[in-house]
């Protein structure tokens, strides 16, 4: 009888070939007490020496089969075998606990993956640095006890791969001649390896908590990452089925590949903006590569949290001059600084707070600190002669927020323009709907902002005071719930009222089932992660505004989630 495991759809498509389990080697110790304190610094000095030497390798090969954008990942790992404030820390407890090595290094970076995992709740880039800490710590265990890790990059025969978690150093050694595809215990679509699977473009199902435990080395797997089910020795009725289904899929990637030069048009002829949400200016190839028709959210705050200090003006200008540029002439908007909440900085020291996620963050920090945000500001402004430069401002709650940042940019402005520094003349400001209070007041901020962007990640968490991070109340983290929709509708309405542009740059954008909705709403942009982008182009263009917006009339008028879930499949049928 077929064994059927469920888990996240990490990356879309379907693979059939055998199971090739990827076990790491048993690396417990023994915590000892050790008189040769220097010889125990020694060993951990040439272990992560030998890990450097072992990433170097790596990260060649994931150049070769991935591009140096992706292999960027092992550059961080690099860093991190040679960050010498680690390894101090790291001889400064062998020092002090008299311990070996091997406890040294697992208390030190255990102290520091918890760190990062306790603020990784919203924030990917939080959870990577926890991987990237996880991954080389592994490595350089390895050589201090003298175990091989087990090495992808020698398969020579198709594959799925089963593993419990899949290390960016595991992904990148992988051979797409050879790996089909792959099946974790553990992980998330934010994690390291999901991203690169869809780089790769091999299916991945992630988070199945099970199959290491239910797959052996050669079974016969259908790994479907398109609905995050995987069948275990599969009867020859499926296999057939789901070789049909991968078929379907590819022929609908090649009809998708096709829409990558044109217009995001209705079936009517209504035309709206597709744009791409990035974190830093290396997400450009995935931007153009997609068809993206203006970038609808730059995330800055990595710019600062990529850093070991406050950027500079100049850093932070050459930034956003990149990304203007190379969008030549398409529309980007860039989103200041979103510090606080989950993401925190070393060099900024922030108040312990009962409830950060309401608390001192973001806008509220820029104006309170608004060296900062002067900084970002004049960085902005000087680049915006090199695009089209849209600025808005996140968790605004009320107007006098939104009119104190406002009158600083105009302020900065000035003074450059006094300064002989060329600025462009046609820079839009708006401002982030997260908030409920500023999406109930949308029709007062329309009168005075340029556009709207709707972040639906926190405008959902807020909304229903539910944190998707806590899986006790996930149920009530509800995209598609009435009431999200009657303030999203608001906001778009009220923006169309006084001619202003409304986007959304929430996961929301480029939902499938809200997106039919959204056209009916009438919504301008919808930007999106880069690989979600043609496939939505595709739907869009199958769906008629007139008929969307009935169904989106229906929807604000329902009762629950799961209505409107219902209302959508019965409605509309993407090809």
């Amino acid at each position: 009888m077929t064994n059927k495991i469920t888990g996240i759809a990490a990356s879309n498509g379907v693979a059939i070939a055998k199971a090739y389990k990827l076990v790491d080697p048993d690396l417990s110790f023994e915590t000892r007490t050790i008189d040769d304190t220097q010889g125990e610094k020694d060993r951990i000095s040439a272990a992560f020496l030998s890990s450097k030497a072992d990433l170097e390798k790596i990260r060649t090969k994931a150049e070769e089969s991935m591009g140096a954008d992706e292999a960027e990942v092992f550059t961080a790992h690099i860093m991190v075998t040679e960050d010498p404030e680690l390894l101090s820390n790291i001889n400064d407890k062998i020092d002090s606990d008299k311990t070996n090595a091997e406890a040294a290094l697992v208390a030190v970076t255990d102290m520091f993956i918890g760190m990062f995992e306790s603020m990784a709740d919203d924030n990917p880039y939080m959870a990577e640095r926890a991987a990237d800490i996880r991954d080389v710590t592994k490595r350089v265990l390895s050589h201090l006890l003298g175990k091989e890790l087990p090495n992808p990059a020698l398969i020579n025969e198709e594959v799925v791969i089963v593993a419990k978690d899949m290390t960016p150093s595991d992904t990148a050694q992988l051979d797409r001649r050879y790996v089909k595809g792959f099946i974790t215990n553990v992980g998330g679509r934010t994690a390291h390896a999901a991203i690169m699977a869809r780089t790769l473009e091999i299916p991945a199902i992630v988070g199945s908590e099970v199959a290491t435990d239910e797959i052996t080395d050669g079974d016969t797997v259908v790994l479907d990452g398109l609905d995050g089910l995987a069948l275990v020795n599969p009867t020859a009725d499926e296999m057939t089925a789901y070789q049909a289904k991968g078929n379907q899929y590819a022929a609908k990637k090649a009809a998708w590949a096709k829409l990558k030069n044109e217009k995001s048009v209705s079936a009517d002829g209504k035309e709206f903006v597709i744009g791409a949400n990035i974190g830093t200016p290396k997400d450009l190839d995935g931007v153009t590569d997609n068809g993206a028709e203006g970038v609808g959210l730059y995330r800055t705050e990595f710019l600062y949290m990529d850093s070991t200090e406050l950027p500079t003006e100049e850093d932070q200008f050459e930034s956003y001059k990149k990304v203007l540029k190379n969008m030549d002439g398409k529309p980007v908007t860039v989103r200041t600084m979103d510090i606080g909440g989950d993401k925190h900085l070393p060099y900024l020291p922030l108040p312990e707070e009962e409830n950060p996620f309401l608390g001192y963050r973001a806008i509220r920090i820029s104006l309170d600190r608004d060296d900062i945000f002067r900084t970002q500001l004049r960085a902005l402004l000087r680049a915006s002669v090199y695009g089209q430069l849209w600025i808005m401002f996140p968790m605004v709650a009320t107007l006098p927020e939104f009119r104190a940042a406002r009158d600083i940019f105009n302020e900065e402005k000035a003074k450059l323009i006094a300064e002989g520094t060329q600025v462009s003349d046609d820079i839009k400001l708006g401002i982030m709907i997260e908030i409920p209070a500023a999406a109930v007041l949308a029709d007062k901020f329309a009168q005075e902002v340029d556009f709207f962007s709707i972040g639906t990640n926190d405008l959902i968490g807020y909304s229903m005071a539910a944190d998707r991070g806590n899986d006790r109340i996930s149920y009530l983290y509800q995209p598609y719930n009435p009431s999200i929709l009657r303030l999203v509708k608001n906001v778009i309405d009220s923006a169309h009222k006084y001619g202003k542009f409304a986007a959304m740059c929430g996961e929301m954008a480029g939902d499938p089932v809200a997106l039919p909705i959204l056209v009916g709403m009438g919504l301008d942009e919808f930007s999106m992660s880069a690989t979600s982008i043609l496939q939505a182009r595709s739907l869009m263009k199958q769906l008629d505004t007139k008929d969307m917006a009935k169904l989106a009339e229906k929807a604000v008028d329902a009762e629950t989630n799961d209505e409107v879930v219902a209302l959508v499949k019965a409605n509309v049928t993407a090809d």
